[in-house]
């Protein structure tokens, strides 16, 4: 399929355009723009002037390239925020852990809302649990910001990715590493400490019957991943993911959201780094 016909199956088969910006009584306010879709004219985001849309189309010829290069197939698209945010997955490697299946996918971002610069970063799937794991995009190479001097710089993001499937590996390597380390009680308060900012809370009569809530659901789905996973670091990880990929959030769509560009993804890659160093 070429990247057109690829597209054309999936939701961001749409474009969007700049207009200038008026007073209600018609004065033209400066150096704005509003971003629309063009489909349905809903405003995406309002930037400067010197704000440069990056189309869908172009996204999605871009990932097809990728995709020619390395023989990654592109395994799913999609958008938040009624294309305000939108994103490419490209498949790549699998690890298969302690029976547990780790499947790895190459994840190319853009926005329309000014949220996000157009950027690549690497995630997880862990089949057995369905939970999903996200590493920060990157700042060198594969993240471009949306203005006009970006598309004389997209094709440094293809030789980026080299970059991007190199780290995969070594998450996978870090993964294994903690599957390798008992989790003590000590291990997951300090975690539990760190993503629910209780650091300098001492007692537990300060929290709020809201917090406590979701402290007890954190905790149990710990107590399922370690007795599926065996009571390592890595189960302890698990314990998050399946926090924040099932439990955390209404629907699947806000928890993968907010695990791409939210503060979910901070705290949980934050959780991560603080299990290697425990590792």
């Amino acid at each position: 399929m070429t990247a057109k016909e690829k597209l054309s199956t999936t939701s961001l088969d749409w474009t969007v355009r700049k207009e200038e910006m008026l007073t209600k009584s018609g004065i033209i306010i400066p150096d704005k723009v509003a971003i629309v879709r063009e489909d349905n004219n809903t405003i995406l985001g309002v930037h400067g002037s010197n704000y440069e849309t990056y189309q869908n189309f172009e996204l999605m010829e871009l990932l097809h390239k990728i995709s020619t290069s390395t023989g990654l197939e592109i395994h799913r698209a999609g958008d938040f925020n009624d294309g305000g945010k939108v994103f490419i997955q490209l498949k790549s490697d699998d690890l298969i852990l302690n029976g547990d299946k780790i499947e790895g996918y190459l994840t190319g971002v853009s926005s329309h809302d000014g949220s996000t610069s157009l950027g690549f970063g690497t995630s997880t799937l862990t089949i057995s649990c369905m939970n999903t794991f996200y590493r920060a995009l990157k700042n060198l190479d594969t993240k471009l910001k949306h203005t006009t001097s970006m598309r004389p710089r997209i094709d440094q993001i293809l030789f980026g990715i080299d970059k991007l499937l190199i780290e995969e590996q070594n998450t996978f390597s870090e993964l294994k590493r903690l599957s390798n380390v008992e989790m003590t009680p000590l291990h997951q308060e300090l975690i539990t400490k760190l993503f629910f900012n209780l650091e300098n809370t001492d007692k537990v009569g300060e929290l709020s019957t809201r917090m406590k809530n979701q402290i007890d659901v954190f905790e149990m789905d710990v107590l399922r991943e370690i007795g599926e996973k065996g009571n390592t670091l890595y189960g302890l990880m698990n314990g998050l993911t399946r926090y924040t990929t099932h439990d955390k959030y209404k629907t699947s769509d806000k928890s993968m959201e907010n695990k791409m560009f939210g503060r979910t993804g901070v705290l949980e890659r934050e959780v991560y780094h603080k299990l290697l160093q425990f590792a």
